[in-house]
Order: C-alpha cells, then structure tokens, then sequence
C-alpha cells in the first residue's frame, strides 16, 4: 500500500485506509454525487481522480499564496499583511486554511461509529499537529539566510499558524461529532434542524459572544515590556511604559488580545516582530519594515502574537463557516442547487462583514474581529463556489493540476517551503563564503537580468512555486503523502 495522508487540518486524508477508520470518519473529500460508495479497502477503493478536486486546487492555491506574499511581501509591501487595520492579499492565507479545514471536517464525518473513539483521534492528532507547529515556529529553526538553529526555551513562542489551525480543527470536530442532531436531511427545514445546534452553542452564542465580551468588556491596565534593542527614536534597552487604563480599543497597545496574552503566555512568548511595526507609527517605510520615526510611541518595539489566544478562538469561527460549506456539499447533490446555497451563505457574510466596517468595528487580521471574519469567510465561500464550478463540474482541470498537486501534499510544502526549511538547509551548502549559495546565487540572477530587485525576487518566488508544484507531482506519480 501506497504511503498516506492524514492530515485533517491542512491535508485531508487521501489514500485508501481500513475499513475501521472509515466507519469513524468517513471519507473526506468523496461526495456521494461524484464518486460510488465502495468499500475502501475493496477492488473499487476511491483514487485520486475521484477526489473532489476542487479542495485540493483551493488548498494548493494557498499554499502557493502562502509561499508568494511570505517570500515577496517584502520587495511588494502592498500584498504583504495589512500593518494593522484593513485586508491585503497576505490576509486571506489563514482564512482560506481555516475554512478548507471546516469543510473537510464536514467530510470526514459524515459517519461516526463511535463518538468517543472518535474524539480521541481528534484530540491525538490536534496535539500532533501543534506541536509540529511549536517546532517549525517556535524559534528552534531561524530561517533563511541564517545557518543556526536552537531556542531559549524561556523565550519559546507558543502559538503559530499551526497552532491555530489545531485549535480550529478540535473545536469544529468535536461539535461536528457531538453537536449534530440525528436528523434526516430532505429539505431545507431538515437541515436547519440538524445543525442548529451547532451553530447555536458554538458559533452564535459561544465563540463570537464570548470574543466580543473580552474584546469590548476587558479592561486593559497600563503596561510594561523590556525593549531588546536600541532604536533611532532613542529607546534604549530596559523597561518601556506603555499607558492604556481603557477598554473596548482596537489600536495596537491597549487591545484584550494582547493583554491576554501577556497575561497568560508571557511577554517574551509572544511574537517579537508584529506587523504594527509597519504602521506610520512605527515605521517611516511604512507599510514597509523601517527605523522608527522621532518620537514614536513606546509601543511600537512591545511584541504581538497574531495568532493569539483570543484571536485564535474567534478564528475557529472561519472553521463554521467551512463546516457549513461541507454540510451542503454532502446533503444537495445537484450541482446548480450547492452553487445557490453556497452564494446563499456567501452574500449575507460579505454584506453583513462590510456593514460592520461601517458602523465602527473595522477589519484587522491581528485581531481577528468579526468584520475580518465574515469578510475573508465570505470570500473564502466566493472562491471554492467558482473552483468548484470549473473543476468539479465543468471538468476543466488541467490548467489547475499543478495547484492540485500542492493541495495533496500541502503540509510538506508549508513545512519545507512556506516554513524555508528546505532553503535554508540549502543554503547551508555554499563556496567559500556564506553568501555564495545556490539560493542567494539564483535570485541575484533573476534581479541583474530583469534590472530590478524587487521583480527579480518575484520572478525568484514564482520559480519557487513552480518548483514546489513539479516536487508535488512527482510525489504524487510515486503515490507519496505526508502522515501527521
């Protein structure tokens, strides 16, 4: 038997597996409609073309984002993440993840045989897959461009994008096997009553109230931070003052996200380069990295998770809203009909998301607040209605294969590209000098042929997705899958 994935966060499980584990979860991204109900392990067990191709073009069309605006935000600072509030491009990376997790979620359960042994394995691999993530973003491994590795365990960062997706995946999996009403689905009104439930405890009343009542109830007291560098506005290291005392802000230094972290993870387990860096503020590059401006505020060199606790929380709404996706995928098996209740689901989140905008609760991927939420979710629904169209249903799939590829094997490449592992190990073969590698040695190319350093880097990212892509086929020709 072929090597197998199963990873349900960001890969969901791909190859054949036992006939127990499919009773527990069923198969993940076969739906009724498109495939036959066979027995996985029997002469007509599911294979690659029957997957639902279109979850595996919009994950790899992530990745690909992913590796894109981490790798070029810097040369292009308009695609890299918002310096606070508003949407860029890079801002719909975590989203996009969030919601392909809900709906696989949806998928993988549609049978449940045991809830309790169920739940285990959600539990076992949620744990697998953050402390994957504490490894890859925990500061053990530097990067590109530095050939150390190691981390002061003291000074460890807690949480990261894996770290929030497994949050996201437990909280939606375990409603999904424990929330869902044993209904027959025959209309519309059937299937509000299976998964009102659902929707209720932990989306209405659960996640969202309990965010808002922090986010705007909390209190945030005055603080202090030890600054670690000296800056040109004349900070020297030693303890910075930051003066809140307010409640209800969402500006940088006196919001409940960050006052809850710095309450329960630590300062110094916290993300030490935020985005708010890049803000006026902070930066006269801005929305670039740059040196301070005179008399910047003192919190502008305090650290900020961006995948903090609260926020996290509130990002496994992204993970509903997947979960619901799924749920139409598998209860309307015409075609035409899953489009309308998806554009249904889709219109109501991007209107309702920039009426909030409107009335004062503005969208800022740091915070994670509920006018970002609905706004990337919306989107998010947007994109797998018009993926699904062209590939699932018209069958137009060859201008997507290489995307699709990278959707199988989405971890190996977050962790070996997304991550620069697998560049930063390169980079540890050079000649004579650090500097003359085959990474470093390439993107100067690129830049001295097209006369530009910021379109060589481009060029330098998009031959990396290319790369990565044809690494992904080659993976998938030797039926060879990443297992978390």
């Amino acid at each position: 038997m072929s090597a197998a994935v199963d990873v349900a966060p960001l890969l969901i499980p791909y190859r054949d597996r036992d006939r127990d584990r499919d009773r527990d979860r069923g198969s993940s991204n076969e739906i009724q409609s498109l495939v036959p109900s066979v027995p996985s392990n029997g002469p007509g067990a599911s294979t690659p073309s029957q997957r639902l191709a279109s979850l595996d073009v919009f994950r790899g069309l992530t990745v690909a984002l992913m590796i894109l605006v981490d790798d070029a935000g810097g040369a292009f600072p308009s695609i890299n993440h918002s310096p606070w509030f508003g949407i860029t491009l890079a801002d719909f990376v975590m989203p996009f993840f969030l919601f392909l997790v809900g709906v696989s979620i949806s998928l993988a359960f549609k049978k449940i045989s045991n809830k309790t042994t169920a739940t285990k394995k959600v539990m076992l691999r949620a744990i697998n897959l953050f402390l994957l993530g504490l490894l890859l973003q925990g500061g053990y491994f530097h990067g590109r461009n530095h050939l150390t590795y190691g981390v002061d365990v003291g000074k460890i960062r807690w949480l990261g994008v894996l770290q929030r997706i497994s949050i996201g995946y437990l909280l939606a999996s375990i409603s999904e096997i424990w929330l869902v009403n044993n209904i027959m689905v025959d209309s519309l009104a059937d299937f509000a009553r299976k998964y009102y439930t659902q929707w209720l405890v932990l989306f209405a009343i659960g996640l969202c109230s309990l965010y808002m009542c922090f986010l705007y109830g909390l209190s945030v007291p005055t603080w202090e931070y030890e600054a670690l560098s000296v800056n040109l506005s004349g900070f020297a290291s030693g303890t910075q003052i930051v003066y809140c005392g307010v409640r209800g802000s969402l500006e940088p230094p006196c919001n409940a996200v960050g006052f809850i972290d710095r309450v329960i993870l630590g300062e110094h387990h916290l993300y030490q380069h935020p985005v708010y860096r890049r803000t006026k503020e902070c930066s006269v590059k801005s929305p670039d990295y740059g040196p301070l401006p005179p008399n910047s505020p003192q919190w502008c060199l305090a650290p900020f998770d961006p995948e903090g606790i609260l926020s996290s929380l509130m990002a496994a709404v992204t993970c509903f809203v997947g979960l619901h996706f799924g749920h139409i995928l598998l209860h309307f098996k015409d075609q035409k009909q899953r489009v309308l209740l998806w554009s249904m689901s889709t219109v109501p989140l991007l209107l309702f998301g920039y009426v909030l905008v409107i009335l004062g609760i503005p969208s800022c991927k740091p915070l994670y607040t509920v006018s970002y939420a609905c706004i990337t979710a919306g989107v998010s629904g947007l994109i797998l209605s018009i993926i699904f169209y062209i590939v699932d249903v018209k069958h137009f799939r060859k201008p997507t294969v290489l995307l699709q590829w990278m959707g199988m094997n989405a971890l190996l490449i977050y962790a070996l590209g997304a991550c620069d592992l697998f560049s930063a190990g390169l980079q540890g073969f050079y000649w004579r000098s650090p500097e003359n590698n085959l990474v470093d040695g390439t993107e100067a190319l690129l830049q001295a042929m097209l006369h530009s350093k910021n379109w060589g880097t481009l060029a330098f990212v998009i031959l990396e997705i290319l790369f990565w892509g044809l690494v992904s086929g080659f993976l998938h020709m030797k039926s060879l899958y990443i297992r978390l």
